[in-house]
């Protein structure tokens, strides 16, 4: 414990257990430590801590052995898709006591955490005796350095109680490296030069490979060349709207506006994301249709997928290949005025909500919800995303940040539940600070009970539950797909949950109702402003369906397939797609 201090960590947010109490007792000393109510959200918090802090502080998670180490697999797996750091430490058996493979189990609680953490960590480890300094930093700090991912490690009970003589001792210049010098000099690749000088219309993408500061240092520099950037959903806050050249986050749902403008560059230099499918769309084949990509990552593997498209692979460090950029845009950069009068021409025309984002009737539609709370958040307010479903969509769709707001979500694995641990994470982050969480009521279910660690340290978190009545897209899914054969999504279909202003009188917590005009009467800006806990309920039409998407249609051979990232569902009138789609052929109704 002594020797995660000096490594920067902070927090340790845990769950006790018998396996792992002389952990906790020696945490105690060291760290802030926050007890939670289920073992992934102290991985989750800690992941999100590690995302939103501003200090180079630290968070891990502390759990015991056998379930309590099972219980937050997610979270690792989350933190693992995502690249984002994380230090799992848990406990486990004595050493005498471990089966080795031999039986199903020995010692008490005893499973192989080792063994399941592996295929899902940078490192995981079980220590049997009594580590070095060195050793313990060469194990953290693989969670950090190149690309970030989680680490496991899990100490044996009798180990964790042993006496040790102790040294830290150690060379801060190396411990804390926080990414490896490239020996690559851009200035050096005569194909990047080639495709660089020839473009005429070229779009950068940052993804969350891109260090957040990085990013901010990059538009400072760049601005002045009128050169449009937009950002991935994992990199949703690396570029926002006060950059005059944004450029969206283009995804397989959009924004819609920001599919189009990407689809119509003839150069896209895609920065530390792996360019997946939610990225590309499943028709890859049409992604980026008349342009050049130049596929920059940390990991080779990435840029040794077969998809997308051939691309230029450049196996680099993100911040610094930005840094090495900016003095070639100043040599080479030949950005046509036509472009940028597309972009701004694009945006004008393609509206932020469109008319399928709008609640009807008595209802209130999440996507109306955050272009009014965006209206209220401050320079260092973070925001967490639902990591799944419609409203995580919604949030990725339309809500607008700004310079040092930061929007985290985990769009890898998607895992319901993940929004009120991560904010949890957040909240002690910034703890001068605002958080605000948009979750589904379905997501919110999930991890509820914690909203018992949120009283208990009366973290200034404001909740938005979207209340639908179950999985907004799993229903949609089964309307579209399976003609509205519904199951398991809605109270109708066997899905029962809370009645949301009861959790809230139970855990003390105020709440609030959102329908109608409820933002006109200025009681939701208020209630933003005072400090603690409150829960927003935000009464939204169950039927509603989150578009616009990427949709899948059957073709001439009865072949279910994909349209490419720039045909949304649903289509654009055929007199405003000829007028936005001005480089390659507009798809019409």
């Amino acid at each position: 414990m002594a020797a995660l201090k000096a490594a920067g960590y902070t927090h340790c947010f845990f769950v006790a257990g018998g396996n792992v109490m002389h952990l906790l007792e020696s945490a105690s000393k060291h760290f802030i430590c926050v007890p939670v109510v289920h073992e992934v959200t102290a991985a989750i918090a800690a992941e999100y801590f590690n995302e939103a802090n501003e200090l180079n502080s630290r968070a891990f998670a502390l759990v015991t052995a056998g379930p309590g180490f099972t219980n937050l697999v997610t979270g690792i797996a989350g933190s693992w898709l995502d690249s984002r750091q994380l230090l799992v430490i848990g406990g486990q058996a004595k050493t005498s006591n471990l089966a080795k493979g031999l039986v199903r189990q020995l010692g008490h609680q005893e499973i192989d955490g080792k063994a399941i953490a592996m295929p899902i960590t940078k490192l995981a480890a079980t220590i049997e005796k009594p580590w070095s300094y060195k050793e313990i930093m060469d194990a953290v700090s693989e969670s950090w350095k190149n690309r970030p991912g989680p680490v496991f490690i899990e100490v044996c009970l009798d180990t964790s109680a042993s006496e040790t003589s102790f040294s830290l001792d150690f060379d801060r210049n190396n411990d804390f490296q926080l990414r490896e010098i490239s020996p690559t000099k851009l200035s050096d690749k005569e194909d990047f030069l080639t495709l660089l000088k020839s473009s005429l219309r070229p779009l950068i993408l940052l993804g969350g490979g891109v260090h957040r500061e990085d990013a901010r240092k990059f538009l400072n520099m760049v601005e002045r060349y009128r050169l449009p950037v937009a950002c991935t959903w994992t990199g949703a806050d690396r570029v926002g709207l006060d950059y005059p050249f944004y450029s969206g986050r283009p995804n397989s749902y959009g924004m819609r506006w920001a599919n189009i403008f990407q689809q119509q560059a003839d150069l896209l230099i895609a920065v530390g994301t792996s360019l997946g499918f939610q990225q590309t769309g499943f028709n890859v084949e049409n992604y980026m249709p008349i342009g050049n990509i130049v596929h920059v990552d940390i990991d080779e593997n990435e840029l040794l997928k077969q998809y997308p498209k051939e691309r230029l692979p450049i196996n680099m460090d993100s911040g610094v290949f930005l840094e090495q950029l900016v003095p070639l845009l100043d040599k080479h950069l030949n950005l046509s005025e036509d472009w940028l009068d597309l972009l701004s021409e694009i945006k004008s025309l393609i509206p932020m909500i469109e008319e399928c984002q709008i609640g009807k009737d008595d209802f209130v539609s999440p996507h109306e919800v955050m272009v009014e709370v965006a209206k209220f958040l401050e320079e260092r307010d973070c925001v967490v995303a639902a990591s799944s479903g419609g409203t995580f969509t919604a949030t990725m769709q339309i809500l607008s940040t700004r310079k040092k707001q930061t929007l985290i979500g985990n769009k890898g694995l998607a895992s319901m539940g993940y929004g009120l641990a991560g904010a949890i994470g957040c909240s002690f982050a910034r703890p001068d600070a605002r958080t605000v969480l948009f979750e589904g009521d379905g997501g919110f279910a999930q991890n509820l009970q914690d909203l018992g660690t949120v009283v208990a340290n009366n973290l200034n978190l404001k909740i938005f539950i979207t209340c639908n009545n179950g999985y907004a897209s799993i229903r949609t899914s089964q309307k579209n797909y399976f003609g509205g054969n519904y199951l398991g999504c809605d109270s109708n279909t066997g899905l029962r949950l809370p009645a949301w202003d009861f959790i809230a009188q139970a855990f003390n917590i105020p709440v609030m109702e959102i329908k109608g005009q409820s933002w006109q009467n200025g009681l939701v800006e208020k209630a933003l402003v005072e400090e603690g806990p409150i829960i927003f309920l935000i009464k939204s039409d169950p039927q509603q369906i989150y578009m616009p998407k990427i949709s899948s249609r059957l073709d001439d051979n009865g072949q279910m397939t994909s349209a490419p990232l720039h045909d949304m569902t649903p289509s654009l009138s055929n007199d405003l797609a000829k007028r936005v789609f001005k480089y390659i052929e507009p798809p019409l109704t």
